[in-house]
């Protein structure tokens, strides 16, 4: 995944961090702490916009089981915010794309690729 690639054509909905904070239940400073702790990602999604989290990440006003121990794996793997994005999003022979594994409960076999790939 490179720099130039498109979320915006990746992702299909955005929501900002004062929506993800009203999702969640949280305040927009506790939203970038859970950014900057890997519980969340967020990328600008096309220039211009301010930085925003994919909706997909909250699920039944938390966010998507799995997925903060997902992005600390990509993390330590040197992934940014905007690859560990575009990697959830991008259907690579799982069946599906990871973010629907975990959105699903299937979640183990994407965090054994992560792991494969972070080494």
């Amino acid at each position: 995944m490179s720099e130039d690639t498109d979320l915006a054509a990746l992702v299909p909905e955005w929501v900002d961090w004062a929506e993800a904070a009203s999702q969640l239940g949280v305040t927009v400073a506790k939203v970038r702490t859970m950014i900057r702790d890997h519980e969340l990602a967020a990328a600008v999604p096309r220039p211009g916009e301010g930085q925003q989290v994919p909706a997909a990440f909250i699920q039944d006003g938390l966010p998507v089981k799995g997925l903060p121990g997902l992005l600390t794996i990509l993390h330590d793997g040197h992934f940014d915010d905007r690859e560990c994005i575009a990697w959830l999003f991008t259907d690579d022979d799982l069946p599906g794309r990871p973010i629907d594994a975990l959105r699903e409960n299937r979640g183990s076999e994407v965090k054994r690729r992560a792991q494969a790939m972070s080494l």
